[in-house]
């Protein structure tokens, strides 16, 4: 089979997280037509990555950023790559809705996480997700 990648343009003018969750979705479908659907967890578990590393991007870096999908073996690796070259700053979740909940969740669910410094600047965040 061949490689199946999603690549998608991240820009602040747009409802990014919206526009990404979309696009995961579309992908989710076709690669289930590849393969055996998913569960309905894992799906919901990588629109929730996805979800959270883009509203991550967009809230807490300057300008545009991008969304990479790609289906590996037995998972799919979310990767987002922002413009900041600090890394995620874990916070104490709070319930009054200041969030501090995303990146906790992104470590729970993924199998593997990892920081990609890029050469040009900024980052390259990937979460592996079961699938």
């Amino acid at each position: 089979m061949s490689t199946v990648v999603l690549d998608q343009p991240l820009s602040r003018a747009a409802q990014p997280s919206t526009s990404a969750r979309a696009a995961t979705r579309a992908f989710l479908a076709r690669i289930a037509r590849l393969r055996a659907p998913a569960q309905v967890g894992s799906m919901d578990a990588v629109l929730l990555v996805v979800s959270e590393l883009v509203t991550n991007a967009i809230r807490h870096t300057d300008g545009p950023g991008a969304l990479r999908l790609k289906l590996l073996d037995h998972s799919i690796d979310v990767c987002v790559t922002d413009r900041s070259p600090q890394h995620p700053q874990p916070r104490t979740p709070s319930t009054d809705g200041a969030g501090g909940w995303g990146w906790h969740l992104i470590k729970r669910l993924a199998t593997h996480t990892r920081i990609k410094p890029m050469p040009e600047g900024g980052k390259t965040i990937c979460a592996e997700l079961p699938w």
